[in-house]
């Protein structure tokens, strides 16, 4: 089974991932270790727990069908946004504000 997850942290930044080996229980993804140093110090560690939530699953999904629906997911939830999630692509798209 390939699944597309969102892993929610207790800050409450998500980071989503797909895995296509069927690890569900035992993968966590790999959201960028350098982000979450920023967010999380050491004492942070000692009572830590997070949420994972299978947001999408197909027994027949190509690799490439699977990508692109992990990054759609990641742009509708904002998992781009670094004010909101830990993934880094695909990058967001600026936003542009328009002057009367």
């Amino acid at each position: 089974m390939k699944v597309i997850y969102k892993i929610t942290y207790p800050n409450g930044k998500i980071y989503i991932g797909s895995d296509r080996t069927d690890s569900r229980l035992t993968y966590f993804g790999s959201p960028s270790t350098d982000l979450l140093d920023r967010d999380f110090d050491r004492a942070d560690l000692l009572d830590f727990s997070i949420r994972k939530q299978i947001l999408w699953q197909s027994e027949t999904a190509t690799t490439n069908e699977v990508l692109r629906r992990e990054n759609e997911l990641i742009v509708e939830h904002g998992a781009n946004d670094p004010a909101r999630g830990y993934n880094q692509r695909p990058r967001p798209r600026p936003t542009i504000t328009t002057h009367p």
